[in-house]
């Protein structure tokens, strides 16, 4: 027998072996990482793990530290344990900030709902022109805050910015009000900037909801004669619950841990008239230079911030 016949009928013979042994025959792969997909695993995830590791859990351990110390940021510093925090019940400046930044929430949290999920109706239809103003209703926030409150620096001032001149024209005002030098006033502005500013965020997320909606829903409650207010509290808003629900805790936590905006257009003045909690914690840290008292302030704001996104979680959670 030749050569070839022996190889072929070796295979035969490997193959039949294989077959009366009920095995199928094993095929082997050249890339070996693929028989272990427990390494292969590890190894995708280690850099995320690496990164939270470096830049959450560090600092984070790190900050709590320096909680129970009076360090300066420049100097030496002691150990003072617990006193950074039982020092919060009489300190009077973070409590006013902390009413503060509940007054600024409880001011911005409705409008930015409600403009949003207007924004959101307005362009929701697949219309001639519902992409350009779904361009333009997210633009602000494409924008950023930071821009938005530098050109409201020049926008707002007396006499010259385009605020007071429209209102002049209006009648309104005489164009000479000095917005950020007026505690009301000033915090009136930042509201109505951070509603127009962020609103585009919320539209974002309501419209990915309506878009879920079905359209026999709609056309059925049509037929029966509701109207299109009925359209919306009884089809729309139900259906679209976790957009709203996460509209809502999105926009709570943004304003409790607001600061840009403060900090280009009033720097908390006039006083203390517009310092938020974060405000508050920055000048206590790097005006101050007491960033162990500052230190023990933000891991009280992040305690609190977390348990008032579990209780909105809690509360707008779906019930069956």
């Amino acid at each position: 027998m030749s050569a070839p016949a022996q190889s072929a009928g070796t295979g035969a013979s490997a193959t039949t072996g294989a077959a009366a042994s009920g095995r199928a025959p094993t095929r082997r792969t050249s890339l070996g990482t693929l028989t272990h997909r427990e390494r292969t695993g590890f190894l995708l995830v280690l850099p995320a793990v690496v990164m939270v590791v470096a830049f959450v859990l560090l600092p984070l351990v790190l900050a709590v530290g320096i909680s129970f110390t009076n360090w300066p940021l420049i100097g030496d510093y002691d150990w003072v344990g617990l006193a950074n925090f039982t020092a919060i019940a009489s300190d009077t400046a973070f409590q006013q900030a902390v009413g503060y930044t509940l007054l600024y929430t409880a001011i911005v949290t409705g409008p930015i709902l409600v403009v949003g999920y207007l924004m959101a109706v307005v362009v929701r239809a697949n219309r001639r022109g519902s992409t350009a103003l779904r361009t333009l209703f997210f633009l602000p926030y494409v924008i950023g805050l930071s821009t938005l409150s530098f050109l409201l620096v020049l926008e707002a001032q007396p006499g010259s910015g385009a605020v007071n001149l429209v209102l002049e024209a209006l009648g309104i005002t005489d164009g000479q009000t000095a917005w950020l030098v007026d505690g009301p006033l000033a915090t009136g502005l930042i509201c109505v900037l951070v509603v127009w500013g962020v609103s585009g965020l919320t539209m974002l997320l309501l419209v990915a909801g309506m878009q879920g909606v079905p359209r026999e829903a709609y056309e059925s409650a049509e037929m029966d004669g509701a109207s299109w207010w009925q359209r919306e509290l009884r089809i729309t808003i139900p259906m679209i619950r976790r957009p709203i629900a996460m509209s809502l805790i999105i926009s709570v936590i943004g304003s409790f841990l607001a600061f840009t905006q403060f900090f280009i257009l009033t720097q908390g003045g006039p006083g203390t008239a517009t310092t938020p909690v974060v405000l508050n914690i920055y000048n206590r840290a790097f005006v101050q230079l007491q960033v162990g008292a500052a230190t023990a302030l933000s891991l009280v704001l992040v305690l609190v911030v977390g348990l008032i996104t579990a209780a909105q979680f809690w509360l707008l959670r779906e019930r069956d």
